[in-house]
């Protein structure tokens, strides 16, 4: 049985998904595909630390799905913009992790994280899966996944 870690980038899972498919993640699914046949070595869900009810709820629903929830406050800045991202965070775990699993999911289409997939796979030699909405992800992290795999149909929350 392989091992397996997924790590979500959600703020770019939610907001791709929501610009293509004017719907949701549905996390449940993802996992069920994901870890299928795999042992989970570790599992991360990366999000953006809000005061607000629903998103400690489906923080909540993360958590039972068996996530580690980890959060950044969400920081306005005074020009109006905003910052909360986790790629540095979500890298570093990423490498940690390629030394101790047989296969690593990533759930994002952020191009930036196109060389971390190279260099765990070539360092460390584990397969790399990427689940990212199609049109939205980035050319270079498909290429640099050993599989990607589009979020569509099955992967999405659609209303009844």
């Amino acid at each position: 049985m392989k091992k397996v870690s997924l790590f979500v980038d959600v703020q770019n899972i939610y907001y791709t998904t929501r610009a293509v498919y004017g719907c949701s993640f549905d996390y449940n699914r993802f996992w069920q595909q994901a870890t299928a046949g795999r042992e989970v070595v570790q599992a991360c869900a990366y999000a953006i630390a809000r005061d607000d009810d629903k998103q400690r709820q489906f923080q909540n629903i993360l958590r039972a799905i068996g996530f580690e929830v980890k959060l950044k406050p969400y920081i306005q800045r005074s020009d109006g913009s905003a910052k909360g991202d986790w790629d540095v965070g979500i890298t570093l775990d990423v490498i940690e992790a390629a030394a101790t699993t047989d296969v690593i999911v990533l759930a994002s289409g952020d191009g930036d994280f196109d060389l971390l997939l190279r260099k765990a796979n070539a360092r460390y030699g584990v397969e790399t899966e990427v689940y990212g909405v199609p049109g939205l992800t980035a050319n270079t992290l498909m290429q640099a996944a050993t599989r990607y795999i589009p979020v569509a149909d099955r992967l999405l929350l659609r209303s009844k």
